[in-house]
């Protein structure tokens, strides 16, 4: 453990000993930095670094069967090794704490490569000689506005839930907007001391358009002068309490009433600070606060609406000190901005705000690297997330939310760069997640108490997975511990980490996991899973071929559809699968429910299905074992042999009993050995294995592997089919796509079952054909 004291307001050697800080969870890696950056504001420090993280990843290398195979081989052996990516860490902390975090931030340094830090902020000269002395670094200071625009350009194309608008009065006070895939152009109004208004174009090319001196600063000095109270927060937590109708003169105070002819209403301020000048009494200092920061808000709220006018400007970010996640600053500047603009703008605030400046000056720090040519996703696991910042929060309560006195995000460098499946109708409009958890209470308590009950088995499987680990079980107790927290928090704030839902509180426990080095919980299952379906692929296969052409259509569609019930992640199916181990194909056929399904438009695809053929079909499948062999192979089969090229996305990494690319890579390998379609299909190219770019059991399209993007193109794909609850159910249900699509699943939640209107296994079988052509009836849940 090491301490961290707070420098004293009145001299910058004294301490207080009061904040313990654990060094694994706020400078994380800290001993494998290699590139530092720092953002020093009037009352908070923002460091950036980059670090390399070592961390476990399963690998699959299939054996050697060219021999004649004993009954009990195994199809491919899995192995646990290291490997190395890379992090950005932000933090931020209060001013006051900067020169013992310096000092720890020195004991720790191991291998850094730099001899330089950037800087930037109006605090980087005053605290440059501190910095040197402490770290051993050169000070090379940035231009403050260039680091803003590269940090926002940053947040904006890599976190997608960053923008939101705030709505105080609404059930979800914070709604996450779906960011547009061209972040570009956009107005940044940057409320600092004073307030710029910066025009965004492109990446590297901006220009400050307008501003004004009225800003941050100025309800600072004037607060401080008419109430006394010095400190920022303070000053708001005042105005929060506050009625500003105390002070100002509204438009009924002059009229009587609304002035129905000009379109005003009574309540409109007329004139801020207007009662003062004639009332004989005594204003509060509460409803002083309020009143500046009305007309403050007010003044910048209209100044941004005639600039965002001017350039024709749709997309208005507000940021700075001023802002800086104050519910009651967002607010009042919301009003301002639906007031002047009558609803045509919206006031958009970004979750990472904060750290733009550091983000922008290790951007700069970095440019031989070329960060922007790589994709970067947050870790949840080591970010602390958007937290309430209101002004009414005592001290306690910051600091178990984490927004006091540190604050954290990480975002890891993925593997491969991901961009938008370019058969979305709308990129701009595509929302992946079907409900948005964080509006919706009621399915926000059942899925986090879902997900805090299905914990011991995880923890179970996790440590199963690494038999040969003596420490797995304190790890995986970690896990817990570590998860179990951030439901907690998520609890208490579900706009944490941007709109709250199933997938992200799938992917937050899969990188909890992967902090405590569990890359693969399910390897094992999935390794005896697969070799056990395999040995019935040629019966299942001969079986359809003796079928008519219309039965066998229903057989391959059932098949697909009992395969998708063996899914681990359902509670339902795996405790099945653990208290009956012979749970095979032909009993999961027998657990579907009858047609008419729930949703379905099969009649539909089978008319489809006697004209020509498609060209190009993209496949995204689910689990391992019976659902890819027995469900997915021999569907896929059937495209082959009508002439339709296949591409099949599987994950890059794992997430439950989801199959991988390199799982999927071995297990077609093996199937063409004894098929020749597949066969034929994989040496003349018209079957095609290409990753997702996702270690999600959801689907996120608009962040996929650029190479699988390519190929989609290419190919000159018209039919996109996805399987599985995750991806079809979870996310992607309301999807429009500009091409053919077919979304299957058997729904393995009686919970989610009921409030759609169907039944443990009911079925979801959704043909789309997009706008323009014929269109048919798509079944419960909403028109094709």
């Amino acid at each position: 453990m090491a301490e961290c004291g707070r420098v004293d307001s009145n001299t910058s050697h004294t301490m207080d000993k009061s904040i313990t800080l654990p060094p694994d969870e706020i400078f994380r890696n800290l001993e494998n930095a290699k590139r530092f950056a720092i953002d020093i504001g009037g009352s908070l420090t923002k460091l950036a670094y980059y670090s390399t993280v070592q961390h476990k990843v399963a690998k699959v290398r299939s054996f050697d069967h060219t021999a004649k195979e004993a009954a009990g081989d195994k199809l491919y052996e899995i192995s646990m090794q290291e490997e190395v990516t890379a992090r950005l860490h932000f933090i931020k902390f209060e001013n006051a704490y900067i020169e013992t975090c310096l000092d720890f931030i020195k004991d720790h340094l191991v291998n850094t490569e730099t001899k330089v830090i950037k800087a930037t902020g109006g605090g980087a000269h005053k605290f440059k000689e501190l910095i040197e002395r402490k770290l051993g670094l050169k000070v090379d200071k940035e231009d403050e506005m260039t680091c803003l625009i590269k940090g926002c350009n940053f947040v904006l194309r890599n976190i997608p839930h960053e923008a939101f608008v705030y709505a105080k009065h609404a059930d979800s006070e914070f709604r996450f907007q779906t960011t547009n895939p061209d972040i570009f152009p956009y107005l940044l109004v940057n409320i600092g001391s004073g307030v710029s208004i910066v025009k965004v174009e492109s990446e590297d090319k901006f220009e400050r358009i307008g501003g004004s001196s009225i800003g941050g600063g100025t309800f600072w000095g004037l607060g401080a002068l008419l109430t006394k109270t010095k400190r920022f927060d303070e000053l708001l937590q005042l105005a929060s309490k506050g009625q500003h109708a105390s002070v100002d003169m509204l438009v009924k105070d002059i009229y009587g009433g609304s002035y129905g002819y000009l379109g005003l209403t009574g309540d409109l301020i007329a004139s801020s600070f207007g009662k003062s000048a004639t009332a004989d009494k005594e204003f509060s200092k509460e409803d002083m606060a309020k009143s500046l920061l009305h007309m403050i808000s007010n003044d910048i709220g209209q100044l941004a609406c005639l600039y965002a006018k001017l350039h024709n400007l749709s997309r208005v970010y507000f940021g700075g000190f001023f802002i800086r996640g104050h519910p009651v600053t967002m607010h009042t500047i919301t009003y301002s901005i639906n007031f002047f603009t009558k609803g045509e703008v919206q006031a958009l605030f970004l979750r990472h705000e904060g750290y733009l400046g550091a983000i922008g000056a290790f951007l700069k720090g970095a440019e031989e690297d070329n960060p922007n040519q790589y994709s970067w996703g947050e870790n949840y696991a080591g970010s602390s997330g958007l937290m309430s910042v209101s002004p009414d929060m005592n001290p306690m309560q910051r600091a178990r939310s984490g927004t006091f006195p540190f604050d954290m995000l990480e975002m890891d460098r993925l593997e491969r760069q991901l961009v938008n499946l370019p058969l979305l109708q709308d990129p701009s409009s595509y929302i992946p997640d079907t409900v948005d958890l964080t509006e919706d209470a009621p399915a926000r308590e059942y899925w986090l108490y879902c997900f805090e009950e299905a914990l011991d088995g995880v923890v179970k499987r996790a440590v199963a997975s690494q038999p040969d680990m003596p420490e797995a079980a304190l790890r995986a107790e970690k896990f817990r511990q570590k998860y179990r927290h951030k439901l907690q928090t998520l609890r208490q704030q579900p706009f944490a980490y941007g709109s709250l839902t199933v997938r992200s509180l799938l992917d937050t426990r899969e990188h909890c996991l992967n902090e405590f080095n569990f890359p693969d919980p399910y390897s094992k299952i999935k390794q005896r899973e697969n070799d056990i379906a395999l040995k019935y692929y040629q019966k299942a296969v001969k079986s359809l071929d003796e079928l008519s052409w219309e039965e066998k259509q229903f057989a391959l569609v059932r098949g697909v559809l009992a395969g998708n019930v063996f899914d681990w992640g359902a509670k339902a199916v795996s405790d099945v699968l653990e208290s009956d181990p012979e749970f095979g194909f032909e009993e999961a056929k027998r657990q579907l429910e009858e047609r008419p399904w729930l949703v379905d438009s099969y009649d539909q695809w089978l008319e489809r299905l006697k004209g020509p053929p498609h060209k190009c079909a993209l496949f995204f499948v689910d689990n391992s074992g019976v659902d890819i062999i027995l469900g997915v192979m021999p569907f896929v089969r059937e495209l082959l042999s009508r002439g339709t090229e296949v591409v099949l996305a599987s994950n890059s990494g794992p997430a439950l009993n989801d199959v991988t690319n390199g799982e999927l890579q071995i297990l077609t390998e093996r199937i063409a050995a004894m098929d020749p379609v597949i066969e034929a299909g994989l040496r003349e190219d018209r079957l095609l294995l290409v990753q997702s770019g996702s270690s999600s059991p959801c689907l996120d399209l608009s962040r996929l592997d650029k190479v699988l993007a390519m190929v989609v193109r290419e190919r000159q794909t018209d039919l996109v089919i996805i399987e599985g609850m995750g991806r079809a159910i979870h996310t992607n249900y309301y999807a429009m796509l500009s091409c053919e699509s077919l979304k299957m699943a058997v729904i393995k939640n009686s919970w989610l079952a009921d409030r759609l209107g169907g039944k443990l296994f009911s079925v979801v079988f959704k043909y789309e054909v997009p706008v323009g052509k014929p269109n048919k009836d798509c079944g419960a849940f909403s028109p094709c």
